[in-house]
């Protein structure tokens, strides 16, 4: 018997209650956590750096859970234990791995002898009190074990149909009980989680997202991270003019997608004064994209001193009345970093969807009043002209008083782990 699709998502928690009953982790039938890699394996004589990134970032998600030891399976399993831990710490671990980029699939397993009644056992005790078709999907990565990849899922799947009666579909069964037989043991589990996919956060150097309040930054903030980008966030206050409501929105979404990166940095600048600075300079229709230069400018400022090779914006292409091509056009003028914008081609239901999905959409939609809604104009230019703007910023001397605003940032280190340190740059 074979099955030709993955088993089907379901939370670790849930996965770790339905993968046998519950033991310690440790022994002969130990709970462990099974990763399977995508992008990586591609990666031909650079898969090893790509490897060691990924080995660094699995610990760094799995601090404070207690001691892992992992272990790479040729190129595309790496295999996770936690000697001593329960069930529901490992079921913890699995949860955390779901968020690591460059893994796609994450499994709780069964790591059981390479013997086959103690595999059919297994097995079979994964399906109990299970309802509805199932399928065995087998592989047998040492070819020295005796039975094929399709002779131990026949001989599983029917032990299968003898203790529980289940009816066999190898195309959309409802249950997949998956073995791999490993050099030194067999892995036998049920369900699985789909991770994040992508590269290790980091092999593609580092980022700074100017970072809102609203929907857009954080998801795009999240798929720069999935192409190994390792991301600081910039949020700009409308303090003093406004309270401090954006920046607690800010540090919940840094820490909501700290999941996926571990040791996020948030920087905090009061960006009032230097609107109300732009207002009296008669900036009038171009006030929005006067400001979003000289936020560009600062935080090429800030990149210059943390090593930030590239800015990333939640800007999507038509978006609002400043996100036409002439403005962006005018933005990518101020500095002189690259501008990184993953949503361009996106629409709000698409950036909607995404940020629902990594978490991010619940914090977004709290209500608070941030810079981008303080001095707005009227009406907004939807064509601004580069040589207006320069000469706006050349009365505010704006390359001085962007370097100005990276002195008055405030560093917060937003953990999903719980410990944060708020520090002056």
């Amino acid at each position: 018997m074979a099955v030709m699709s993955e088993p089907e998502a379901v939370d670790g928690r849930e996965a770790a209650e339905a993968a046998v009953p519950v033991r310690s982790a440790s022994g002969p039938h130990e709970l462990c956590v099974l990763m399977k890699l995508g992008e990586i394996v591609l990666k031909g004589s650079n898969r090893r750096l790509f490897e060691r990134r990924l080995h660094n970032n699995i610990r760094a998600a799995a601090r404070g859970l207690g001691e892992i030891k992992l272990t790479q399976r040729g190129a595309g399993v790496i295999i996770v234990r936690m000697p001593g831990g329960s069930d529901l710490e490992v079921a913890e671990l699995a949860e955390r791995m779901r968020n690591v980029m460059g893994v796609v699939w994450v499994h709780l397993v069964r790591r059981v002898p390479k013997d086959l009644d103690t595999v059919t056992a297994t097995a079979v005790a994964a399906l109990a009190d299970r309802t509805g078709t199932f399928a065995v999907k087998a592989r047998r990565r040492d070819k020295r074990f005796p039975l094929t990849s399709s002779e131990i899922a026949r001989h599983v799947g029917s032990a299968v149909v003898a203790a529980h009666g289940l009816p066999v579909d190898l195309k959309r069964p409802a249950n997949t009980v998956a073995i791999e037989v490993d050099k030194d043991e067999v892995f036998v589990f049920t369900d699985g989680i789909p991770g994040q996919g992508g590269l290790p956060v980091g092999m593609s150097g580092r980022a700074l997202v100017l970072l809102s309040g609203g929907i857009d930054s954080p998801v795009a903030a999240h798929r720069m991270m999935r192409r190994g980008l390792k991301v600081d966030y910039l949020h700009f206050s409308g303090m003093p003019f406004t309270g401090p409501e954006s920046i607690y929105k800010a540090y919940s979404l840094v820490r909501q997608l700290d999941r996926f990166q571990v040791g996020s940095r948030l920087f905090v600048v009061p960006f009032g004064k230097a609107q109300q600075q732009l207002k009296s300079s008669g900036v009038e229709r171009l006030q929005i994209v006067a400001q979003r230069r000289l936020m560009l400018k600062t935080a090429e400022a800030l990149a210059d001193d943390l090593g930030a090779e590239a800015l990333i914006t939640g800007d999507a292409l038509g978006q609002v009345s400043s996100q036409t091509m002439t403005n962006l056009t005018a933005l990518d003028d101020a500095v002189d970093l690259p501008i990184l914008r993953p949503l361009i081609g996106m629409d709000k239901t698409e950036i909607m969807d995404q940020a629902r999905r990594i978490g991010t959409l619940t914090i977004s939609e709290l209500p608070d009043e941030d810079c981008c809604t303080l001095l707005t104009p009227r009406q907004v230019e939807t064509a601004a002209k580069i040589p207006d703007l320069r000469q706006i910023e050349k009365r505010l001397d704006a390359e001085e008083l962007a370097e100005h605003l990276v002195t008055t940032a405030q560093l917060h280190r937003p953990s999903f782990l719980g410990d944060s340190a708020p520090a002056t740059v």
